[in-house]
């Protein structure tokens, strides 16, 4: 008797024999049992290394819907089978699939597996064969993503070059998927620092930190919270009278929003500053001229896939929450009921004033359920709202002001280029199909604090306070991208930019920005700044240089340009996540603050949500023993 890998996955659900009955009965099928284990392990292994990766390099759920649609026990989808040479065969398949309640972005999936010892090396299941069965449940979605735990992420190299310990300070954590070089001179973190081995790049990394960052101690740390002028926007200097002792249960609601010059481990995580690499993950001690190391764990760090923006599909597509960038903008609506403090929220879907897009022609109403973002519009003197339905079909040039600032409200995504400068309110996250421009001083109207002794106070307050995500296929520059230092062009090539390998194998090349794109135009210039319609208003914007970035910039590709022209140096409160960096600063101090609202806080995800780049995750939710028998 034979039967295909169909049936098999289907008539393993039937005359299984209860293992518990006899112990000489387990006895005489405990070692076959434990083979067919290892071989419904085995199949699991190869259905998700197939499915699980053609997910991952397409980042798009219809990978999965179409690959499993239709799945049940009489009907599996996505099967595999193999051999394992001296052990048995396995059949595998999918036999359901459910969206969970209000998640979208997720599948829930139930694989069964059946393994048997091929006692004849026939190939198939015949009478006599033992056979074992085993339901996997998984969860499969696309999730927030880790790289925006730290102030700073970069994928294939990352690099510091002509500062000192007084002139660079990074306020947050830093990871890259790579090498961490200090090419010269200094820095300070503030901060953990994370290099991992990159098999991914061109040439392969073994993932180390070439020279060590200072850090502040307890004490100088502190003073810059409370006297700096970015003190706010600093994470809070670990206090036990304050934060609690050492795991306690106070403790455990403040230590990812702290900093701790001495590492620890508390709770099974690292708690306090510390050094991650190939070698493993070290508390370091570094005050002045004295640097010491205490091993904290000798596994070496493992690489965060970044999120892939590659694929937006058009902007005529149709609102889908589960379908690319386009349709998932038309689709997204504000879910949030009330914010922490009680308050009603006015953009919530579920309020009435919140569901038509304009109030009368031409007047967009501000508590709009839906994606969008707003300027002011000086020759009517009223706002104008740039997008529709959360999506704007061509470049866009926005200009905000203290008492007229941009307005953005979710994941708007734009089709071609967005150049930003000036003053901006709301929360939401601006995408686009090529890339970012931040032409002047990015900044927020309701800025959070992250002072004080009360934790919920500062959470309100951060909840409601602004927040902004610039995310591009392309790249984000930064200042006047029409007279840009050849140094600075040179950074944006080899060797300070890598080739990686995609999920599916292809090799991308290194970024270079001075080639020319699709557009006929430098990769590093703007669609606007060529646009006579625009072109006037780019310069003029761009002339009095960068600052400070209030926001989380994100892009595939490099975050490059010149910043510090007006003397004022330069300050990031957010994160930069890029696969490469070649930024130029004119003047310091360089200051980069983590905004930990976006920081993941388990099952409750961030303190806000604004619609940020989402990653491939999976996780096995249940395994059940279907049983084992003799095929009869």
């Amino acid at each position: 008797m034979s039967m295909g890998v169909m049936g098999l996955v289907i008539l393993s659900v039937t005359s299984f024999i209860d293992q518990s009955t006899s112990a000489i009965r387990q006895a005489r099928h405990s070692n076959a049992e434990a083979r067919a284990m290892q071989l419904c392990e085995s199949g699991y292994q190869h259905l998700m290394h197939v499915h699980y990766g053609n997910f991952a390099a397409s980042q798009s759920l219809t990978t999965i819907d179409s690959a499993f649609f239709g799945a049940s026990p009489t009907s599996p989808r996505g099967t595999v089978a193999g051999m394992m040479d001296d052990v048995g065969n396995y059949s595998t398949g999918v036999i359901g699939i459910v969206t969970p309640p209000s998640q979208q972005n997720a599948r829930i999936v139930t694989i069964r597996t059946v393994g048997w010892i091929d006692q004849d090396k026939s190939g198939t299941l015949n009478s006599g064969d033992p056979q074992k069965t085993i339901d996997y449940v998984v969860k499969i979605e696309l999730a927030r993503s880790q790289v925006f735990d730290y102030a700073r992420f970069i994928n294939n190299y990352s690099w510091v070059k002509g500062f000192n310990r007084w002139n660079m300070i990074v306020n947050g954590d830093w990871r890259v998927n790579g090498d961490f070089d200090i090419l010269n001179g200094e820095l300070t973190l503030n901060g953990s620092l994370y290099a991992a081995p990159n098999t991914d790049l061109d040439p392969p990394s073994a993932g180390t930190i070439s020279s060590y960052p200072w850090k502040d101690d307890n004490w100088n740390y502190n003073s810059k919270v409370t006297g700096a002028s970015y003190g706010s926007r600093m994470r809070q200097q670990y206090d036990p009278a304050i934060h609690g002792a050492y795991g306690t249960p106070e403790f455990e609601r403040w230590r990812d929003l702290l900093f701790f010059t001495e590492a620890t481990v508390v709770n099974g995580r690292t708690f306090g500053a510390v050094l991650g690499d190939s070698n493993g993950v070290k508390g370091r001690i570094t005050q002045w001229d004295r640097v010491s190391h205490r091993v904290l764990d000798t596994a070496s760090t493992s690489k965060i896939e970044m999120p892939d923006l590659r694929d937006f599909g058009s902007p005529t597509d149709p609102a889908n929450e589960a379908g690319q960038q386009f349709a998932k903008s038309k689709a997204w609506r504000n879910e949030k009921a009330t914010f922490l403090d009680g308050t009603p929220n006015p953009n919530y879907s579920g309020s009435p004033t919140s569901a038509n897009e304009f109030l009368s022609p031409g007047v967009p109403n501000p508590n709009y359920s839906g994606a969008f973002v707003d300027v002011w519009d000086t020759t009517t003197n009223q706002y104008r709202r740039v997008s529709s339905n959360g999506v704007v079909p061509n470049s866009a040039l926005l200009v905000g002001t203290s008492s007229h600032p941009i307005r953005v409200h979710g994941p708007v995504t734009i089709e071609g280029d967005v150049a930003i400068a000036g003053v901006v309110e709301g929360q939401g996250t601006l995408y686009t199909t090529r890339t970012v421009h931040i032409l002047a001083d990015v900044t927020y109207k309701n800025a959070p604090d992250f002072r004080g002794n009360n934790i919920d106070a500062i959470e309100a307050q951060g909840e409601r306070a602004d927040a902004l995500g610039l995310c591009a296929r392309g790249s984000v520059m930064v200042g006047k991208s029409t007279d840009f230092d050849p140094d600075t062009i040179n950074h944006m090539k080899p060797p300070f930019t890598k080739a990686r390998k995609l999920p599916d194998g292809t090799i991308l090349p290194a970024f270079d920005g001075s080639d020319l794109d699709g557009y006929g135009i430098r990769k590093y210039e703007s669609l606007l700044q060529h646009d006579p319609a625009t072109a006037a208003t780019y310069a003029a914007l761009a002339a009095n240089g960068v600052s400070r970035i209030d926001g989380v910039v994100y892009t595939n590709n490099m975050f490059g340009g010149e910043v510090g022209w007006d003397y004022n140096g330069f300050t990031v409160n957010g994160s930069v996540i890029a696969k490469d960096e070649a930024i130029t600063a004119w003047s310091h101090p360089v200051i980069m603050n983590y905004d930990q609202r976006i920081r993941d806080r388990g099952t409750g995800g961030p303190l806000i949500d604004i619609e940020l780049p989402r990653g491939p995750r999976f996780s096995k939710r249940l395994w059940q023993d279907r049983g084992f028998r003799i095929t009869p």
